[in-house]
C-alpha cells in the first residue's frame, strides 16, 4: 500500500500512467487502488498529503508529467509510457496542422502562442499575455484543458506573485509550458517512431494488465482523449 510521496513515485514509475485522485474513471487510479487509509488530503503535509504530490513530482524530478489528460481531468504519466499517449493524441501533426484544419480554437491559440512565446507561464500571466477579459473565463478554461488534452500544453510548477520588494505572497499559479519544453528531444524521437495504433494496444493492454475490470469504452476515451 503507499503511505506517503516516496511509496507513490515508486509505484507510479512501475503503472506508468495513472488517473489524479481517487476516481478512477472506471479505469486506473493508483491511489483508489494501492493508496492507504492514512492518506489525507490538503493537510499540507507533503509526505502524507496527496494533494502535495502534485507540484513535487513536477518541482523535484523529471521523469513524471502531471496535468489535465484523462477525461479533461488530472492524471499521472511517466517519462516511458508519455511517447505512446503522444503518439495517439498528437499522431505527428504540429499545432499549426491542427489549427488549419479546424479541430483546434481561435482561443486554444491565443493561449498557446501567449506561452510559448515566452517559455512558460503561470495561469494569471497567460490570462493577461493573451488578452482574455472576465468575460471570457469559460472560454478561456474549456481552451486551456482543450491544450493539455491535445498534449500541447502541460503543467509544469507554480509560481508565486511577487512584490516590489522581491516578497513573494498569495496563492501558488500553475505554470503551464509546452510538452517540448518539459521533456528532452528523444520523447518526441520515440513518439514519432511508435504508430498511433501501435501505441494504443500497447496503452489499452497496460490498462487491463493494471485493472482487468476496466471498462471497455472507457479505456478508449482513456487513450483518446
Amino acid at each position: 500500500m503507499i503511505k506517503d510521496y516516496g511509496g507513490f513515485c515508486v509505484e507510479l514509475l512501475k503503472a506508468g500512467f495513472s488517473v489524479g485522485g481517487g476516481n478512477d474513471e472506471g479505469v486506473f487510479s493508483l491511489l483508489k487502488q494501492h493508496g492507504d487509509s492514512s492518506l489525507r488530503y490538503h493537510t499540507g503535509d507533503p509526505e502524507t498529503d496527496p494533494w502535495e504530490w502534485r507540484m513535487r513530482v513536477l518541482n523535484e524530478r523529471s521523469d513524471i508529467a502531471y496535468s489535465k489528460v484523462f477525461f479533461r481531468k488530472t492524471g499521472y504519466i511517466t517519462r516511458e509510457w508519455y511517447p505512446y499517449f503522444l503518439a495517439v493524441r498528437r499522431g505527428g501533426r504540429m499545432f499549426e496542422e491542427d489549427y488549419e484544419s479546424g479541430t483546434i480554437s481561435h482561443f486554444a491559440k491565443r493561449i498557446y502562442e501567449a506561452v510559448t512565446e515566452n517559455g512558460r507561464l503561470a495561469l494569471e500571466e497567460i490570462k493577461r499575455v493573451a488578452g482574455f477579459s472576465r468575460e471570457e473565463k469559460s472560454k478561456f478554461d474549456t481552451a486551456l484543458t482543450e491544450l493539455q488534452m491535445r498534449f500541447y500544453l502541460t503543467m509544469c510548477g507554480e509560481q508565486r506573485k511577487v512584490s516590489v520588494k522581491g516578497e513573494e505572497y498569495g496563492w501558488p499559479s500553475t505554470m503551464f509550458c509546452a510538452p517540448e519544453m518539459f521533456w528532452s528531444e528523444d520523447v518526441f524521437t520515440e513518439a514519432a517512431r511508435i504508430g498511433a495504433d501501435e501505441a494504443l494496444a500497447a496503452i489499452e493492454e497496460r490498462v487491463l494488465e493494471l485493472n482487468p475490470l476496466a471498462n471497455e469504452k472507457k479505456i478508449v476515451k482513456f487513450i483518446k482523449g
